[in-house]
């Protein structure tokens, strides 16, 4: 879900980053879409991991990290205070209170296997957004992971996630 999200976003022409994720290839975001040349990935940020995203937050349009096990709450609020200011997108991922907007993957199928051979292609997947304010009222959606864009295919109530799941907080957005 995240390399969807990060593949739309560069295909519009938005610039992307991301944070902390070491293991985070640059083949694997080609073949998910993203266009390399719009991406600035940061694997080891270091102690200094506040100041390089609100750097990142400050010249770039979508800022993706990973959480490092504790964030002060002061931390995270003002984090998301300067990406609302800035006008650009932070997508924590990990544990994040207070985020506006949490998306889950709460169900997923595999296509592409046949019987006894094949490869897997794609993934129907269900992702479940809930948040805050606006955004309150808890919705479901399915989309194909990878496609040609993330776009809405069946729309019905949240169902609760179960434990585990892939979580990605955005914290703030453009309106």
């Amino acid at each position: 879900m995240l390399l969807a999200l990060l593949a739309e976003a560069s295909r519009a022409g938005s610039w992307c980053a991301v944070v902390g994720m070491p293991t985070f290839g640059a083949g694997a975001a080609a073949e998910a879409g993203i266009v390399l040349d719009r991406l600035a990935p940061v694997p080891q940020p270091g102690p200094e991991w506040p100041t390089v995203v609100a750097a990142l937050i400050d010249g770039v349009d979508v800022v993706v990290t990973a959480v490092p096990s504790t964030v002060p709450a002061s931390v995270a609020d003002r984090l998301a205070a300067r990406a609302r200011q800035r006008g650009s997108v932070l997508v924590p991922y990990g544990r994040w209170d207070g985020a506006d907007v949490t998306l889950q993957v709460v169900r997923g199928i595999w296509q592409g296997l046949g019987p006894g051979r094949g490869r897997l292609r794609r993934r129907e997947v269900t992702i479940s957004a809930r948040g805050r304010g606006a955004a309150a009222r808890p919705r479901e959606v399915k989309v194909w992971l990878p496609g040609d864009e993330l776009t809405r295919v069946i729309p019905g109530p949240a169902t609760v996630a179960r434990p585990g799941a892939t979580r990605l907080r955005v914290v703030a957005g453009r309106g």
